[in-house]
């Protein structure tokens, strides 16, 4: 069986809806991905499930119905290493990922120029004393 997470059943409608979105967020994903982490079928479907569970209310480990953050830092660095590297402040995987996309169309989304004055860093960026 393919090591990627079951996604929750309420997210098909969803998807449709968002479907550029979907895609957006599986571009980027497969710019980072590594070929040899697996069959290529695999890696698409790794990409597919993430991105279609960035549509989600909650963490995004939570949405893939991964126990924990830990759970989904191996399953990104396994297929996306470079994403996992570029992810080297520890911001929370929904928000690094939309922040990329936001950056590569040039819209700023940040109140701050910089992450480390915002006013939003908490809600940003994991605690440090928060087991991820």
């Amino acid at each position: 069986m393919p090591p990627w997470p079951v996604l929750r059943e309420d997210f098909a409608a969803r998807r449709a809806l968002r479907e550029d979105e979907v895609q957006d967020v599986r571009t980027l994903l497969l710019e980072h991905a590594d070929p040899a982490a697996g069959p290529h079928e695999w890696l698409d479907a790794a990409a597919t499930a993430v991105a279609v569970a960035c549509l989600g209310d909650n963490h995004l480990w939570q949405d893939l119905l991964l126990e924990d953050r830990h759970q989904l830092n191996a399953l990104l660095r396994h297929w996306f290493p470079s994403l996992v590297a570029a992810n080297h402040s520890d911001m929370k995987w929904k928000k690094f990922l939309y922040r990329a996309l936001c950056e590569r169309a040039e819209i700023l989304i940040c109140k701050s120029p910089s992450c480390a004055v915002c006013s939003d860093r908490p809600l940003c960026f994991e605690a440090p004393d928060t087991p991820h």
